[in-house]
């Protein structure tokens, strides 16, 4: 592997013919969540079992979150005290409605990392999967709906509806397009059926969804992992 700075944010690039992103064949980025270390799914390249061709790129968020979350970093920040609140009175409640503050400038942030992507490693658009774990699926659900850029395929672990008024106009946009979504039934900081409600938005609006639901929390499973890399396989072999 190895590690530059693209889009003014610090990544690491795996896999290819090179294991450090050379060659020819798709590319995979993949998003950490909040409170994540910059480096959180860098494991996951060695244990998605894809074509040695495909690469990957694991870029670290923007905003350092301080000691209280050991080096954990995030693409925009949460009220953490509020989130608490919650779950100490075990409430869950839907973020549908919600516009998080930093929402916008973490598109524009991931938009440049991409154009840095095709530029640095010679990769088309079309052949980009985009996607990401919890914070980092919202992010790529908020780059394809609200974006033109073309993409093979989307990545929705552990994510959920957040900005809906936004991101439904371009959700018909997306017609076709290929989407791998996994949630945990008990998850308890992203109820799992808001993951139904966004997987139902998904596939009213003509995407390809393939949904995997699965017994655990707020985590991704090695289950999920085995169905990610045969959908990863299809998707990148299909372009």
């Amino acid at each position: 592997m190895r590690r530059e700075r693209w889009g003014g944010l610090d990544v690491v690039i795996t896999g290819g013919t090179d294991r450090e992103g050379g060659g020819s064949g798709p590319v995979v980025v993949l998003l950490h969540g909040f409170g994540a270390p910059g480096d959180d799914l860098v494991s996951l390249w060695r244990m998605l079992e894809v074509p040695a061709e495909v690469r990957f790129v694991f870029p670290a968020a923007p905003l350092a979150l301080g000691h209280e979350f050991a080096g954990g970093r995030a693409w925009w920040p949460i009220d953490v005290d509020a989130l608490q609140r919650d779950l100490a009175a075990g409430r869950t409640r839907s973020r549908a409605d919600e516009m998080p503050e930093g929402l916008d400038h973490a598109r524009s942030l991931a938009t440049v990392l991409l154009d840095d992507v095709e530029r640095e490693l010679a990769v088309p658009a079309e052949r980009i999967v985009l996607g990401g774990f919890s914070q980092g699926a919202m992010l790529s659900c908020e780059l394809a709906f609200r974006t033109q850029r073309a993409l093979a395929g989307l990545v929705l672990l552990s994510g959920t509806l957040v900005a809906a008024r936004a991101w439904r106009p371009g959700m018909p946009a997306r017609r076709g397009l290929r989407v791998f979504q996994s949630h945990g039934r008990m998850d308890p900081l992203l109820p799992y059926e808001m993951a139904e409600v966004l997987r139902d938005e998904l596939t009213g609006a003509g995407m390809d969804v393939s949904f995997q639901p699965f017994m655990g929390g707020h985590e991704i499973p090695f289950g999920v992992l085995t169905r990610l890399a045969r959908w990863l396989t299809e998707t990148t072999s299909a372009r």
